[in-house]
């Protein structure tokens, strides 16, 4: 029995231990601890001040662009089926309310193989309704499920690709979640606790960062009337004309005449990082390609030794270096002005482009002193309730009063290093969460002493009181637990930051009460009671 106890209270203070180091670790000063403790413990933009932008993803772009690589590969599917049309176009869906309304018009089908043509419609682009317009004229209409499914993708992955950068930059506290939930509006909550000047967030944001490399066909031109008189107003089959970045009024940038289809594209990337030109010093951002797309890259470079490639970004040409040999894995991009804006191109790439734009709605700042100002008055309203609590248990339970608290500070140990080591952001509806736990913890003590009074009051002796009061009271405690935290599963499932967060402290809490106040509590009293004759228990 004693062995049995010995090793109850280690596990009880190895446990305490491991939380205490969770929050301030093992410092050797009392500006060290303090630290410590801001690192670990992570504040929300409601306690530590910050940016918050709402922002509108334009899915409508994502529509257009699904539209125009159906309009690609419907091209290629009628030249292979020696198919003859006119024309094949689009509409132009401005709003979030018409993306799904995209058609695709295909003109001038030779009307002794409309069937052909229908035929392969209907089994490579199951995705589209098909319907005619008139002799000759067909029309796609997305279908709604797939409209629906689009939509949604475009939102999840404008998301993750916005989490990725946010979090590149070691905001490791930002959120990132849809407002609302209506699938319509495409709006983005963005919380950025700590930031007072969002405008470098913003830039990062709003690039696309495309990265895409072309095989340069003719170029440079000085304008793209040039480009087009030297062509006779018509550009070659398979080719685009794209303009280079401006690097100031004695270069005002050139156009080229390059492939429709990239070689590699940012798709293809494995990483990306800033670095120096070890020759002039100068900043650059340097990209490593998967495996796939530096196979490709090696064997077009091999082949096209002499010419010039053009390295784009977001639709602008950012060099267009001479082939000088062949390449495998590896490129970069010059041009950056400074080591941040080498950083943030690096960033931006490895983090994957958006599928759509987005539209900024709202920003609002928070400052710091708000922030403190709840932090104090959080602190403050869960003070007077601790030592409310704690002086109603001493005076009523007496002695087994100590007990409670006890359990109360350990039980607040606990939470507090659970949140540090899940990495979770403590907000102020986290901190109401911990003060309604604190109710919730001595609810528990108060479920089993009144147990044990039972007990004792029908003739049992103190340690057999104190046995099947935990023992009948333990089923009820955890089913009363386990109904809280199914109700904070549902909080967390479809509630907003702020909810989610008090819905994590008060779960993780309800974890810690249930070994607080049945294990440590039982301990206490094991500890009090074992070897001892106890005829009167203080209770």
């Amino acid at each position: 029995m004693k062995q049995n106890l010995t090793f109850k209270i280690g596990l009880i203070v190895a446990t305490t231990l491991i939380c205490l180091y969770g929050m301030i670790g093992l410092p050797k000063s009392k500006d060290e601890l303090i630290a410590n403790w801001n690192n670990n413990i992570k504040l929300g933009l409601d306690l530590k001040g910050g940016s918050q932008l709402v922002v509108q993803v334009q899915v409508q772009d994502a529509f257009r662009a699904e539209a125009d690589q159906v309009i690609e590969r419907l091209r290629e599917e009628f030249r292979k089926g020696s198919l003859s049309y006119g024309d094949i176009t689009r509409n132009e869906p401005t709003t979030l309310e018409d993306a799904d309304k995209i058609e695709i018009l295909v003109k001038g089908v030779d009307a002794n193989k409309l069937a052909d043509a229908r035929t392969i419609i209907t089994e490579r682009f199951a995705n589209w309704n098909l319907s005619s317009t008139g002799s000759g004229d067909l029309r796609l209409t997305l279908k709604p499920t797939e409209a629906l499914t689009l939509r949604k993708d475009t939102v999840e992955r404008s998301i993750s690709t916005i989490e990725k950068r946010i979090n590149g930059l070691g905001l490791a506290e930002a959120t990132v979640q849809q407002r609302g939930r209506s699938d319509a509006e495409a709006e983005l909550l963005i919380q950025l606790p700590g930031v007072d000047d969002p405008a470098r967030i913003k830039q990062i944001l709003g690039t696309a960062a495309l990265l895409e490399w072309y095989a340069v066909k003719d170029g440079p031109f000085q304008s793209r009337e040039a480009a087009l008189q030297q062509m006779n107003g018509v550009l070659p089959v398979n080719s685009k004309l794209l303009e280079s970045r401006s690097r100031g009024a004695n270069d005002p940038g050139s156009w080229y005449l390059v492939d429709r289809v990239p070689v590699v594209t940012g798709r293809d990337l494995r990483d990306s990082r800033p670095s120096q030109d070890p020759q002039t010093g100068r900043w650059e951002t340097s990209f490593v390609l998967s495996q796939d797309g530096a196979r490709r890259f090696e064997r077009y470079t091999e082949q096209n030794i002499g010419k010039q490639a053009a390295i784009v970004l977001d639709n602008k040409i950012q060099s267009a270096p001479t082939i000088e040999s062949k390449i495998s894995d590896t490129g970069r991009i010059t041009g950056a002005g400074s080591q941040q804006d080498a950083s943030d191109l690096a960033l931006v790439l490895k983090s994957g482009s958006l599928p759509a734009s987005i539209q900024y709605l709202e920003e609002r700042s928070v400052g710091p002193s708000l922030g403190a100002d709840s932090i104090r008055q959080g602190l403050v309203s869960g003070l007077v309730g601790l030592i409310a609590v704690v002086l109603v248990m001493l005076v009523y339970y007496k002695k087994a009063g100590v007990n409670a608290t006890v359990a109360l500070i350990l039980n607040a140990v606990l939470l507090v290093g659970c949140l540090a080591y899940f990495g979770a952001v403590l907000t102020l509806p986290g901190i109401a969460g911990i003060v309604l736990l604190i109710g919730m913890a001595v609810d528990s003590n108060v479920l089993i002493f009144e147990r044990i009074r039972e007990e004792l009051q029908a003739g049992k002796a103190p340690s057999a009181a104190v046995s099947a009061g935990f023992g009948k009271a333990l089923l009820t405690i955890i089913d009363t637990h386990v109904a809280t935290v199914v109700s904070c599963a549902f909080l967390f499932i479809f509630g907003t930051t702020q909810v989610k967060g008090f819905a994590v402290t008060l779960v993780i809490g309800l974890i810690a009460n249930v070994f607080t106040s049945v294990f440590v509590s039982k301990v206490i009293f094991d500890w009090e009671l074992g070897g001892k004759r106890v005829e009167q228990l203080s209770i």
